[in-house]
């Protein structure tokens, strides 16, 4: 496969959340390079921040492991634990099925970037540390919004 260029993947900005959580996500934008590439066993995405932006609400994955490295600026990573300041070079992981729910913050003044990779399980569920939210997703697609007790879910309680 040739050299590919990540401006060739489309820009995606927001988020797929319900209201009033996507409107949380303005300043975010991604490029699914994953897709691009054709690859079905991961998906792979560069993700920019503008400042005052976050990359999503704090989840973890029932199901897929998460990995990212930071590229370019100041990023916070917010977790269960705390925050902790991450610069271009330096990386986190979260494995499948730990509850830590974690998400990067652009709290600086110039924008920033990062790389996530994450497995494709057949099934997942991500839940939402700071919300009753809950998103179950198959094949790659959202197939139903949750509270966390697993009830429909018709906005924010």
């Amino acid at each position: 496969m040739p050299k590919l260029d990540p401006e060739d993947a489309p820009l995606k900005t927001g988020s797929t959340y319900p209201e009033p959580y996507a409107a949380m996500m303005k300043g975010r934008s991604s490029r699914r390079l994953g897709d691009l590439a054709g690859l079905t066993q991961f998906g792979a995405n560069l993700v920019m921040l503008e400042p005052g932006a976050v990359a999503s609400l704090r989840h973890w994955h029932q199901n897929e492991d998460e990995f990212a490295v930071v590229l370019s600026g100041a990023l916070v990573l917010v977790e269960d634990e705390g925050a902790f300041p991450m610069a271009p070079g330096e990386f986190a992981a979260w494995k499948a099925g730990v509850p830590n729910g974690h998400r990067f913050e652009n709290r600086s003044d110039a924008p920033a970037s990062f790389l996530i990779v994450g497995t494709k399980a057949p099934k997942e569920v991500a839940t939402y540390s700071d919300v009753d939210f809950r998103m179950e997703i198959e094949g790659g697609r959202e197939v139903r919004h949750t509270y966390r007790d697993g009830s429909d879910w018709q906005g924010p309680r």
